[in-house]
């Protein structure tokens, strides 16, 4: 079911602030009790986060919450948060998070279905989710009519096989208007089918993003990037120094014992006299 737009306005407000939240080492719980207050009570989504915060407690997560609340969120959000809780996956939660934020964003802004289409496609592309069981859940989702969900499936059997350039491009304006007739119904425009055969076997990810310079489609959150390498660098070294004092005092301690006098060097010797030596 298509929600009003408030409902994708608030949507985007919780996914922001409990991304920003945890960013700061908040617990979800602290979380969705303070942002519960602040979300208008004529939407249904302070309703929806009292059901996800009682299943978080008994499941730990927010997946089976949001799937059994298929007529609030929709198929593609639960599979998105679904991969970012799975303990095997390799989307980060928060980037999860942002993911959602900005679909919702669009829904609220009332973005075209091709551009939906892409957004989420891009998303399942630059975070290397499953593309069989993601593009079902795309197609699922109520946007899409008849015809969309058609395609969405002939897309998910042709994905890997043929290019997604060459799927756009067959079912737009500008192949019609290239051919002068159309074999199947038209799902894109003009501007995207050309660039969807300016792009013709290459990385699709320089065709989300020749669309999105285009056409102004909104760009899907990367990947977080791992911390800068000084930092680990720095790390790395500090264990390296610890490692090495300790393999040197592991083999003072095998020659016979380990000279303690040196710990002691600093400080400074009892009046009458230098300080003790112990035995080694």
């Amino acid at each position: 079911m298509v929600l009003q737009r408030e409902e994708y306005i608030e949507q985007a407000y919780f996914f922001r602030t409990l991304r920003e939240g945890l960013q700061r080492g908040l617990s979800t719980q602290e979380v969705l009790a303070g942002v519960r207050n602040e979300l208008l009570a004529t939407t249904k989504l302070p309703l929806a986060l009292d059901f996800m915060g009682s299943e978080m407690r008994l499941t730990g997560g927010f997946h089976t919450a949001m799937t059994r609340m298929d007529h609030y969120f929709t198929p593609f959000q639960a599979y998105v948060v679904g991969e970012a809780e799975n303990p095997e996956g390799r989307l980060d939660f928060q980037t999860a998070l942002a993911i959602l934020e900005h679909e919702a964003d669009c829904r609220a802004k009332s973005l075209s279905v091709q551009g939906m289409f892409l957004y989420q496609f891009e998303a399942l592309c630059r975070n290397r989710l499953g593309y069989d069981r993601g593009l079902e859940a795309i197609a699922a989702d109520p946007i899409y009519d008849q015809l969309w969900r058609e395609w969405i499936d002939f897309v998910r059997r042709q994905v890997g096989i043929v290019d997604l350039a060459d799927m756009i491009y067959i079912r737009s304006e500008y192949f019609r208007t290239l051919r002068g007739d159309a074999i199947q119904p038209i799902l894109f425009g003009e501007k995207e089918g050309r660039i969807a055969l300016a792009n013709r076997k290459k990385d699709p990810l320089f065709l989300f993003s020749a669309l999105g310079r285009h056409l102004g489609y909104p760009p899907v959150p990367r990947p977080r990037r791992a911390d800068d390498e000084g930092p680990q660098l720095i790390v790395l070294q500090r264990r390296l120094d610890r490692l090495e004092q300790r393999l040197r005092l592991t083999e003072e301690e095998l020659r016979g014992g380990i000279n303690l006098n040196r710990f002691l060097a600093s400080e400074s010797p009892p009046p009458g006299g230098a300080a003790p030596e112990f035995p080694k």
